[in-house]
């Protein structure tokens, strides 16, 4: 909107003749400078030139709109835009998938199965889109070195048994999925970044990030909680943008870490916060 042109905006054709006389074609050109500038530049009164601003703004500015009806559009936009399912019945009953142009994160403790349950999304995305798929290329973002082919193939055998018997149709659906090993949260941009054409041309149907606080842990080992959530808070806040403007389902992976401390008590820290819990005997 910034780029609209002034003399389409409904001001007089005085005053539309004066701005392009002196070169302001578009509101951008306009609002960026303040009233007195353009009082001077135009050679017109003040009021002239506030009320030209006014109608300016209002053509640009976007309509207002209330936290409720912020709330309802992104519920209609969430039901228009479909899910991703997990092909896991009470799963896919409570919550129908992973929500396209969505950041969903996966928490628990190590061993639950939190990388297995990437693989098998995965593969679903990679499916043809008569077996329920989505027919589309994954990228795999691998912090820990958790990704093996083997599983992500038996997990495929296993699940979807009619699709994985065709000659060579486990091969292609292996091709599809591209895994990156970033070791830093600054690598994991730039590999964003690269894959970023591809997700808006929707060559990409899911994102996978395995998992998301590994990449700093290392780096904030010997530095307070505070450092660590700034240096997460930027690779994250890009996910969000990126999955809004994409529209893909991007899912990331997180750990509930947990040690015992001298009062008897396991300390859970999660996302730079610290919760205590008595240990109960069983």
């Amino acid at each position: 909107m910034s780029n609209k042109l002034i003399n389409s905006m409904g001001l007089s054709q005085s005053i539309s003749h004066i701005f392009a006389a002196r070169n302001i074609l578009t509101a951008k050109d306009a609002l960026s400078m303040t009233e007195f500038d353009l009082m001077m530049l135009l050679d017109v009164d003040l009021d002239d030139v506030r009320s030209a601003v006014m109608q300016i703004s209002r053509v640009v500015s976007p309509p207002r709109q209330t936290a409720l009806q912020l709330i309802e559009d992104r519920g209609r936009s969430d039901h228009s835009l479909g899910y991703l399912p997990t092909m896991l019945k009470g799963l896919d009953e409570t919550l129908q998938g992973m929500p396209f142009g969505c950041l969903t994160e996966l928490v628990g403790p190590a061993g639950i199965g939190k990388t297995q349950f990437c693989l098998k999304l995965s593969l679903i995305a990679a499916l043809p889109a008569s077996a329920g798929g989505l027919n589309g290329h994954v990228v795999y973002i691998d912090t820990e070195s958790k990704f093996s082919s083997r599983r992500l193939i038996e997990i495929g055998e296993n699940s979807f048994p009619h699709i994985f018997r065709v000659k060579g149709m486990a091969k292609e659906m292996a091709g599809k999925i591209y895994v990156i090993h970033p070791t830093t949260a600054d690598e994991l941009i730039e590999s964003l970044q690269q894959i970023k054409l591809s997700l808006l041309q929707h060559e990409v149907k899911l994102v996978v990030i395995d998992s998301i606080a590994a990449l700093t842990l290392r780096e904030t080992e010997t530095n307070k909680i505070g450092y660590k959530q700034q240096t997460l808070g930027c690779p994250v806040s890009y996910l969000k943008s990126l999955a809004e403007l994409s529209q893909v389902p991007i899912v990331v992976t997180n750990q509930v870490r947990s040690t015992r401390t001298d009062d008897s008590s396991f300390r859970y820290t999660f996302e730079g916060k610290k919760f205590d819990r008595p240990l109960r005997k069983v």
